[in-house]
């Protein structure tokens, strides 16, 4: 996928061992949506809490979400 000047994207990689790299692709990374991917990806790596919100939010048995 090729992204756009206005396009940025955060490339999730799980390894076996369940351990999550965050990557960035953007047309601009220097760009506002550059930045604001590579923002939330530093949030995500260094971040705590915001770890531990994200993997609550994964772990909800599927009965109890709501369509």
């Amino acid at each position: 996928m090729e992204l756009k000047d206005n396009q940025a994207a955060l490339i999730l990689e799980v390894d076996e061992d369940g351990g999550v790299s965050v990557n960035v692709a953007s047309g601009d990374p220097d760009g506002p949506a550059g930045a604001i991917c590579q923002a939330i990806a530093v949030k995500l790596m260094q971040d705590e809490d915001f770890q531990a919100e994200i993997m609550n939010m994964i772990e909800v048995d599927d009965g109890d979400q709501e369509a």
